[in-house]
């Protein structure tokens, strides 16, 4: 699948990844944009902007990524950006 290709698949919900990555388990995912409630602000920077805001803020959709930290567990990263390579790449497929 191409780049273009993998976006289309993300916007209807299902999980992508590289077959050149070279980790294993590593995919993305589109998290949709939610009104975000002071209530549920564990983030003190974030609570704040929250709480500025009249007690809601939109939270826009973003794509994010399972990946591994140093250490080798799953880790969890927001708002991950496709490199040059990965965008050119043509290997892109669905993670069943």
């Amino acid at each position: 699948m191409t780049f273009g290709e993998a976006i289309a698949v993300l916007k209807q919900g299902q999980k992508i990844t590289r077959k050149g990555w070279n980790s294993k388990g590593i995919f993305l995912w589109l998290k949709q944009g939610v009104e975000i409630q002071s209530e549920w602000c564990k983030d003190p920077m974030l609570k704040q902007l929250v709480d500025q805001n009249g007690g809601t803020i939109v939270g826009l959709p973003t794509i994010c990524m399972c990946t591994h930290d140093d250490a080798g567990n799953k880790a969890i990263l927001t708002g991950w950006l496709a490199s040059t390579t990965d965008m050119l790449s043509d290997d892109w497929e669905i993670v069943k």
